[in-house]
């Protein structure tokens, strides 16, 4: 055994641990200790919300609070945890926290998981992404605790507190307020809505941004990939409230919250269902482009989305793709027309399905159902909890596929070496 999976990449190792993780929350979800009295829980349910964690996606079939335990929610928050954090960084800082060495092969997963050049400082990273993580979330628990406090008791407002914190900062939309309500009893909100859109925003960024962030001063310091996460992430964030100001009949911190939550997070303090056609289409472009490289947020990510733009307007302008006075490589451009073109497919693949096997639905609710699964978003016009098994099985293979990336899973399974012969080049017409 330990020889095979020495001789796995590294990729793959990652796609099976999460794939572990998943099951294994699926059992620990159906335990009698984890379902409330009364309660039913089928393995497909248990499956679909097991999923759901690890692929911080929050879409739900059941309601965490009115069918799991405290330690039924307590394993959801984990497998959040671990699913944000990821198997692998969660791995080693339990290797570290024990004491032990972290191996060649260990730092090899980390990088790869975390997407980062080299091997240079690894340990030092992961502590630092562990301690960024506790800040983060200990922030956001004081800042909820003094809004659940009002409604709550002490104890039961601590544990809402923890559990929001924990899901806002990995990009999950799970809550345990019961009822299938979300956040909509705190529509008006302030302190709440602004400490989640902090948690989403910063979880979303990507850790190496962050820590980028807390060593430069100055925007001008900044790494060429950290000023296009920040340019293009609150670039999409003034559009999205604009937009969603402009089609629904929601405040200003209303559109700016769903601007905020649909960049792969999932809360909601609005009815999702109520929206009309123009801001269900505005929630799926930014449900699809999603968070930044790195961070615990889905989609094809915000360097993917500015790298397509920069090569459309080098075929307008006939300039270098670049910015910031800084050229991108030609092989940046060539992976992000990759990874959109898979994850169209993928969402393409989805809704098709989808339309075959639950055909009482909109199209639009179907798509927005899917795009919300791959880019782990978790909000939903209302329909996950009536789909049908196949559905359901179609919803959790997308959000697993979106949590790991259609480039990366296709990748990882097709590993054939370069040919050592080309044919000769010969053009086609294009447009």
């Amino acid at each position: 055994m330990d020889r095979f999976f020495k001789r796995q990449p590294p990729g793959r190792l990652i796609a099976l641990g999460f794939a572990l993780v998943i099951l294994l929350g699926a059992g620990l979800l159906l335990l009698p200790v984890s379902v409330r009295p009364g309660a039913e829980v089928s393995f497909i349910d248990a499956l679909f919300t097991s999923t759901s964690a690890v692929c911080v996606t929050g879409l739900i079939a059941i309601d965490t609070a009115d069918h799991f335990t405290f330690f039924g929610q307590a394993v959801v928050a984990g497998l959040i945890q671990v699913g944000g954090l990821g198997v692998t960084s969660v791995g080693v800082g339990l290797i570290l926290a024990a004491g032990g060495r972290v191996s060649i092969k260990s730092r090899l997963l980390v990088k790869e998981a975390l997407n980062v050049d080299g091997f240079k400082g690894m340990v030092r990273l992961i502590k630092a992404v562990l301690l960024m993580t506790l800040c983060f979330e200990g922030a956001g628990v004081v800042l909820s605790f003094i809004s659940f406090a009002q409604d709550y008791p002490a104890g039961q407002a601590l544990w809402i507190s923890i559990f929001h914190s924990v899901a806002a900062f990995n990009n999950s939309g799970f809550d345990i307020l019961g009822g299938m309500r979300n956040l909509i009893p705190y529509q008006t909100d302030i302190l709440l809505n602004l400490t989640t859109c902090g948690l989403i925003i910063f979880g979303g960024l990507g850790f190496l941004v962050i820590l980028d962030l807390s060593r430069c001063r100055s925007f001008r310091k900044l790494t060429l990939h950290s000023k296009v996460v920040l340019t293009t992430t609150v670039l999409l964030l003034v559009l999205g409230t604009l937009l969603l100001k402009a089609t629904e009949d929601i405040s200003w911190l209303g559109a700016f919250f769903h601007s905020v939550s649909a960049r792969t997070a999932g809360f909601s303090t609005y009815p999702i269902g109520s929206f009309t056609d123009a801001g269900l289409f505005v929630l799926i472009i930014l449900m699809f482009i999603g968070a930044s490289p790195g961070s615990t947020g889905g989609g094809i990510k915000t360097t993917t989305f500015f790298a397509l733009m920069q090569e459309v307007r080098t075929v307008v302008s006939k300039r270098r793709a670049g910015a910031f006075h800084r050229t991108l490589p030609g092989e940046v451009l060539r992976k992000s027309s990759v990874i959109a073109l898979l994850s169209m497919l993928v969402v393409c693949i989805g809704t098709f399905l989808l339309c075959i096997l639950e055909p009482e639905y909109e199209f639009i609710q179907l798509l927005f159902e899917v795009v919300s699964a791959f880019g782990t978003v978790g909000l939903s016009t209302g329909i996950t909890p009536d789909l049908g098994v196949l559905s359901k099985l179609v919803i959790i293979l997308t959000m697993y596929t979106g949590r790991l990336g259609a480039f990366t899973l296709l990748s990882i399974w097709i590993n054939r070496p370069d040919p050592s012969a080309h044919y000769t080049e010969e053009q086609i017409m294009i447009g």
